[in-house]
Order: structure tokens, then C-alpha cells, then sequence
């Protein structure tokens, strides 16, 4: 029988070890590699198992609203330039440019010396007629009546003195002359009466006399009228409340009619005048809403209606001037400000929105979109309506709360994806 006789040799196993030591330390590299090699195999398994992550975005239902946005400015519907009505020498100017005015404000004096003196020779000439009208009532229609009334009297005497010589006359008992002396003074006491009664009548309301009276007197107040109006114009007022925005005058000017010292815009409504690419006026129509901020304020936004679109297009710039009435202005808002506006030209209430960086295609007439489902992401041919900006309405193909993938995702259809929230 054949015997094997083992025995334990502790020598023996520290050279072992040495030695699996050895062989470890040579072949340290390529076992990392390895070891590397193996677990970017597990990843890029997990990886096609799984799909990469790829940012997706719901389908949501919300308002949207398509706007032309464009730059402008601030204007008075109109302005009012103020001057003076009279030739003068401005005395004092009681306003600054920028300041807020009341209508009937004074806002410029000129020298009213000379104005006052033509005033009080009018006044006097408007009491001297008005005593010609009293004293033709007081004085002369009554004088009038009276020398009517002696003229009468004679005349009647006359009458029977004349009878009287005739009578003698025709009987043989008076002379030719004494009857011719009758005659004569009977036709003076006649025209007497005439005269009276005349000058009874243009001495009345009515009568010639008077009338030159009253007309005289009309003068007269006239240019006391005028005189006071010119004395008025002496001081320049403010037409309506408003802001001054422009200031040409000083103290010690002399103005002529015609020439603006001071423009006014007047307060109310403000208009916002924007210039719009022809291309987008298609879009607009009046009565449209849009929000607008002051360049200098851009936190702050207020409404604003389009209510004027201009017929022409500028040919140089190829745009059209529109303007924007602010019933409501703010108190901050200046005169000549540039403001930004976005005028609402379409808009969906309650409807599937999704951005537009999602649609593949989207101007054909198959637009498409890949969506997420069941851990793949599958085409969907979709369709499309308003467009607004970078959101677009989906009003078939997708629901609320789908999730689709962007077209710079790179992914294909059928593809398994990690779907992350944008």
C-alpha cells in the first residue's frame, strides 16, 4: 500500500502568500480595467433598461393670449399752445414749466397801464350818452310837448282870426290886407304844429333823435366792452386744467398776438402712439386691449384700448401708427415718456396649451409630438391652434396632464426615457 505522508509546513504558506501577493501587485491594472469595464456594462444596462433622463413637459389648460408688442410714446390727445391776444409787456409770468393748472388759472400779466386809461375814457363816453338818452326823456320830449301844445293853441286862434277876416271881407266890412295878414298867420300857426308834432315824434322811444341817442349809447358801452376785454387780456389764463410742458416767455418780453408762450396738455385721457410693423396689422382691430408700462416705471403696468389705426403705412419704415387711449393714467405717467405695450390681439380661454419648443414639424400640415407613455415616448400627430409667443393650443391629440418631449431631447419613437419635470 502506498502511504502519502503530509505534513504542515508553516514555511511552506508564508511562501504561498508571497507569492498570490506578488501576482495581485503585478496584475493591479488590468483587473481595475476590469473591474471599470464591468460597471460601465451594468450602467449602460441600466441605462437601456431604464432609458435616459429627459426633461418633459405637461399638457396644462389654462388662458392664452397672443399680443403684438411694440415701443412708443406718451401724448395729449392735443395740446393747446396759449398766447396772447394784445400786443404788451409781459410784467410777470406766475407758472413754471411742468406745473399742474387749474382752468381760469392766471398764468402770465402784462403791463396793464394803458389798458386801464382806455377803460375809463370808455367809461366816461358810455355816461355821457346815457345822460343824452336821460335828457331826451327828461328834457326835450317834454319841451317838445309843449311847443306842441302853445303851437296848437295858436293855430286855433289863427283859425278864428282868419274867419273872422274873411267873413269881414266877404260882407264889404274888411280890408284885402287885413284878410291876406290872416292868411299868413294862419299858415304859420299850421306849420307850427307840424314842426311841434315832429319834433314830439323823434323825441319819443323810437323817433329819429332818440334812436341816434340809444345808438350812441350802444357805442359807448361797446367800447367800454371792448376796452374791459382788452384789459382782461392783459392777463393770460389757462383754457382748461392740465400740465404745462413747453415755457417761451419771460418777464420784461414784449408779445405779440399770435406767438406761444406756453404750451398745455390738457388733463384727461393720454394717449400711447406706437409705431407697428405693417406685417402684424392684420392683427389688430380697434377696441383691442393691451397692457403697457413706462420705460422709467417697468413694474408698474396700466391699461390702455386701441382706439386708432392709421389708413397709410409709412413706406420708410415700413409700419403704422396706431394710438392708444389711457382712460385712467397714472399720476407718474409724463408727457413724451416711452412706454412698451402689448396689444391683445387673440385670445383662448380655458384650453390645452404646450410650448412650442415641443411640436415637431409645426408647419406643415401634420404637426406631431413626441409624448410619454408606458416608460416609452411614442409620436402623436397633433392639432394645432393659436399660437402665442413660445406656447402653442393643441385643440386635438393630447390631453391635460400628458407629458411630451422636447424636439432638442434627441429621442426617438419607441425609445425608453427617465421622464424629469421641467
Amino acid at each position: 500500500m502506498l502511504q502519502t505522508n503530509t505534513q504542515f509546513n508553516p514555511g511552506t504558506l508564508g511562501s504561498s502568500r508571497r507569492t498570490f501577493l506578488v501576482f495581485v501587485s503585478a496584475n493591479k491594472w488590468p483587473i481595475a480595467t476590469l473591474l471599470v469595464a464591468v460597471a460601465l456594462a451594468a450602467w449602460l444596462l441600466a441605462r437601456w433598461l431604464v432609458g435616459p433622463a429627459v426633461v418633459v413637459y405637461p399638457v396644462v389648460r389654462g388662458d392664452l393670449v397672443k399680443t403684438v408688442v411694440a415701443s412708443g410714446h406718451v401724448e395729449s390727445p392735443y395740446r393747446v399752445n396759449i398766447a396772447s391776444q394784445i400786443t404788451g409787456t409781459v410784467r410777470d409770468v406766475l407758472v413754471s414749466e411742468g406745473q399742474s393748472v387749474k382752468q381760469g388759472q392766471s398764468l402770465v400779466v402784462l403791463e396793464p397801464s394803458e389798458l386801464n386809461a382806455a377803460v375809463v375814457a370808455a367809461e366816461g363816453a358810455v355816461a355821457e350818452a346815457e345822460a343824452r338818452v336821460r335828457q331826451m326823456r327828461e328834457l326835450t320830449l317834454p319841451a317838445a310837448e309843449q311847443a306842441q301844445k302853445q303851437a296848437e293853441a295858436n293855430l286855433v286862434d289863427a283859425r278864428a282870426a282868419y274867419q273872422r277876416a274873411e267873413d269881414l271881407f266877404r260882407s264889404g266890412f274888411g280890408t284885402k290886407q287885413t284878410l291876406d295878414e290872416a292868411t299868413k298867420n294862419f299858415d304859420v300857426a299850421q306849420s307850427q304844429v307840424r314842426t311841434a308834432e315832429l319834433q314830439v315824434y323823434t323825441s319819443r322811444p323810437g323817433g329819429s333823435d332818440y334812436v341816434m341817442a340809444e345808438t350812441a349809447l350802444n357805442q359807448a358801452e361797446a367800447n367800454l366792452a371792448t376796452a374791459k376785454a382788452r384789459l382782461d387780456y392783459a392777463t393770460i389764463r389757462s383754457p382748461r386744467d392740465g400740465v404745462l410742458i413747453t415755457r417761451n416767455v419771460e418777464r420784461g418780453a414784449v408779445v405779440q398776438p399770435g406767438t406761444t408762450l406756453l404750451v398745455l396738455a390738457p388733463s384727461g385721457d393720454t394717449e400711447l402712439v406706437l409705431q407697428i410693423d405693417e406685417k402684424n396689422l392684420g392683427l389688430l382691430e380697434l377696441g383691442q386691449s393691451a397692457r403697457a408700462s413706462a420705460d422709467a416705471y417697468p413694474d408698474k403696468l396700466f391699461d390702455a384700448r386701441l382706439t386708432y389705426i392709421n389708413p397709410s403705412v409709412d413706406i420708410t419704415r415700413a409700419s403704422v401708427e396706431v394710438k392708444l387711449t389711457v382712460s385712467d393714467p397714472p399720476a407718474y405717467l409724463r408727457q413724451d415718456m416711452t412706454t412698451s405695450v402689448d396689444i391683445a390681439v387673440a385670445r383662448r380661454p380655458s384650453t390645452l396649451i404646450v410650448p412650442a419648443r415641443v411640436i415637431h414639424e409645426s408647419t406643415s400640415a401634420t404637426p406631431w409630438v413626441l409624448v410619454y407613455r408606458d416608460g416609452r415616448v411614442r409620436e402623436q400627430a397633433v392639432q394645432l391652434g393659436l399660437r402665442a409667443a413660445d406656447q402653442v393650443e393643441i385643440l386635438g391629440g393630447l390631453a391635460q396632464g400628458d407629458l411630451v418631449v422636447p424636439v432638442a431631447a434627441g429621442v426617438r419613437a419607441g425609445q425608453r426615457v427617465r421622464p424629469v419635470n421641467s
